[in-house]
């Protein structure tokens, strides 16, 4: 007599939120169902907060509108962006869980070269799961995936390798392009589908897209935030590059890693590159002094902590890129506002009494910890 088959629980089923900043209806969830719906969602809502945001039914949630972020943080809230996906960090800031998964609400179901549709949220789980090699570059690339190993030549003494803070996915169909190269391309979609993982080496920075990422909260949490952009700041579309670039640096003093390549998913539409133009014309120029800028940012030893990387980095963001522009003063500030609410927010005690609410009572739609209900 066959014996009932116990179900499988996802993985991280209870240690993972999906973050989503969006200023429409979640109808894209719909697609994302068969993956995302055992897993708990925190809805940034960008925008107008009387407008009603329409979650499809069955999906465990807590959505945040511009009144909770203020109401949240009070003195603090300057920090967070207003009218651009920068928005998406206060999800990670009120998150409780070890990982975060965000994703853009324009971004769908990709299906690998046989058809079969892509589970992006496992593919990020077994990345941030497995060690990164950061230190010396395996040519099968990611060692630790089924097929592959350590080649010869690679020193026994690195395949131990170092903890995965960032799982950084691609994208199938609209490339994230900036404004000039969709200007010059605007028909060019991306068709070729990479079946590699890779850790980017120790020493070098790459440009951090935010539609399709993770990363393990506990490890760098304090060093993904997406800066001040958007409405009343004079470049956009460079959050979550900021966010990148200084999470990198911070990976390679603390000895952590970070993956690219797969996961895919399907980027669907393509933004205005005219709008886009406007938004990062700045950042283009300023791009110029920036990499420089982190390319040669060295954080003393005493800098143990990723928030005192980052204070660190704030001091050295304002004496450095401060005499380029008024803006990164302004920015420097925030950085430090920011650490400032993250510590406030994720305290040991905060932490005890989330961990302990979440024991004794059901999930449901609202915030765990500040009493926002919808």
């Amino acid at each position: 007599m066959a014996h009932p088959v116990a179900p499988v629980s996802p993985p991280l089923k209870d240690d993972l939120d999906i973050v989503i900043p969006t200023i429409r209806n979640l109808d894209f969830l719909a697609m994302w169902r068969p993956f995302f719906e055992p897993y708990h969602l925190i809805i940034v809502q960008d925008g107008d907060p009387t407008k009603t945001i329409r979650v499809p039914e069955g999906f465990d949630y807590e959505l945040y509108n511009r009144n909770d972020v203020n109401r949240v943080l009070g003195p603090r809230v300057s920090c967070i962006s207003f009218k651009d996906s920068a928005c998406r960090c206060f999800g990670f800031l009120v998150s409780k869980k070890k990982y975060i998964f965000t994703i853009d609400d324009d971004c769908f179901v990709a299906k690998d070269p046989s058809g079969k549709e892509i589970n992006a949220l496992a593919q990020h789980i077994q990345n941030l799961l497995t060690p990164s090699t950061p230190l010396f570059f395996n040519t099968l690339y990611d060692p630790y995936r089924d097929g592959a190993d350590f080649v010869r030549g690679y020193p026994f003494s690195l395949r131990e390798g170092v903890p995965t803070a960032i799982s950084h996915g691609l994208w199938l169909n609209i490339p994230d392009y900036d404004a000039p190269t969709q200007l010059v391309k605007p028909r060019e979609r991306n068709s070729r589908y990479v079946d590699a993982v890779m850790t980017i080496p120790k020493g070098s920075l790459f440009p951090m897209c935010g539609m399709n990422l993770a990363f393990d909260r506990e490890l760098i949490g304090p060093a993904m935030y997406f800066g001040l952009m958007g409405d009343g700041q004079p470049i956009g579309r460079y959050d979550d590059m900021w966010a990148g670039w200084c999470a990198k640096v911070i990976c390679d003093h603390l000895s952590l890693g970070v993956k690219t390549g797969l996961p895919y998913i399907w980027h669907s539409k393509a933004s205005n590159p005219f709008v886009n133009l406007k938004k990062e014309y700045k950042g283009i120029y300023w791009q110029e002094e920036i990499i420089p800028f982190f390319q040669s940012v060295l954080l003393p030893k005493e800098c143990t902590t990723v928030q005192k990387c980052y204070i660190e980095l704030s001091r050295q963001v304002k004496e450095k890129l401060g005499p380029l522009d008024p803006y990164f003063q302004k920015l420097g500030d925030a950085m430090v506002t920011w650490i400032e609410a993250w510590d406030q927010l994720n305290s040991p005690a905060q932490q005890a009494a989330a961990n302990k609410k979440n024991e004794s009572t059901p999930s449901t739609k609202s915030s765990i910890l500040f009493g926002v209900t919808y």
